[in-house]
């Protein structure tokens, strides 16, 4: 899809009230109707906009609502991207969205190219597998009350990832079998089996080593790959300690810090 030179100039009216709106922690309802995207297509060159802004690539999100659905992505900012344990603190921490995911990171280069590459060829590119907390922030005040399109360009609400440990033998797991907790101070908000709306979440690298160059212009080594929420999304408050474990594929903690006002 090409963009007219005019529409071009409206996104990028949408990109830096969003960008202004996640710097300066003061979100808005809504991007203005004439500059909103209307198309996956125009909250995508959004996203990418945005993402220039925030630095280096580290990798991206993906995810469907459902087996059957397209998948849709978004890229993650390197500096965005922290271990386990993590204190997370300042002002731009507000909405504080969790979701417990399962990412991939690579250890080779996948290239676009004209040939497909095949399932095998593209989870032979993993170096790692690694459960992980998808930090949700947004430019919306309320991103669930947004316009969709709106919500979708504001970087789908990413604002973090936290990983855990590499997980052994991750490739022998039943993840349509694999059972998640995720707790907050010490309660468990929500506990889940096979959760992972996709369906089948191995399915999301190949789709994105194939379908996704046009924006990537191919995957690299040492990029992440967060694969949807297995939990949906869980708010917590300033000071709060999460804790998200699955039965075979580890644990990842993280920390907010109290809020200074």
């Amino acid at each position: 899809m090409s963009i007219s030179a005019v529409r071009e100039s409206q996104l990028l009216q949408a990109v830096n009230l969003l960008l202004d709106a996640r710097r300066t922690s003061t979100p808005i309802a809504d991007l203005p109707v004439e500059i909103r995207p209307t198309t996956i297509e125009e909250s995508y060159w959004v996203q990418d906009a945005m993402a220039q802004a925030f630095g280096p690539v580290g990798g991206y999100k993906i995810g469907a609502p459902n087996a059957e659905a397209t998948p849709m992505f978004a890229p993650m900012p390197l500096g965005w991207i922290a271990p386990g344990g993590s204190l997370l603190s300042g002002a731009q921490w507000r909405y504080r969205g969790l979701e417990a995911e399962i990412a991939f990171q690579l250890a080779h280069d996948l290239p676009a190219r004209a040939t497909p590459y095949s399932r095998e060829e593209a989870l032979a590119a993993v170096g790692s597998c690694h459960p992980v907390i998808e930090v949700l922030e947004a430019g919306l005040i309320d991103p669930t009350a947004a316009d969709k399109f709106s919500g979708w360009a504001d970087l789908q609400m990413h604002g973090g990832l936290i990983y855990g440990p590499a997980i052994e033998g991750w490739q022998t797991i039943d993840w349509n079998a694999e059972k998640v907790a995720l707790a907050v101070d010490g309660t468990i908000r929500v506990e889940r089996t096979g959760s992972n709306t996709s369906g089948d979440l191995l399915k999301l690298i190949p789709w994105l080593a194939n379908h996704g160059t046009a924006r990537t212009g191919g995957l690299k080594a040492g990029q992440w790959i967060t694969t949807g929420s297995w939990t949906g999304n869980t708010q917590a408050e300033a000071g709060s300690t999460v804790d998200v474990s699955f039965q075979n594929a580890g644990r990842v903690t993280l920390r907010f810090a109290p809020s200074e006002f």
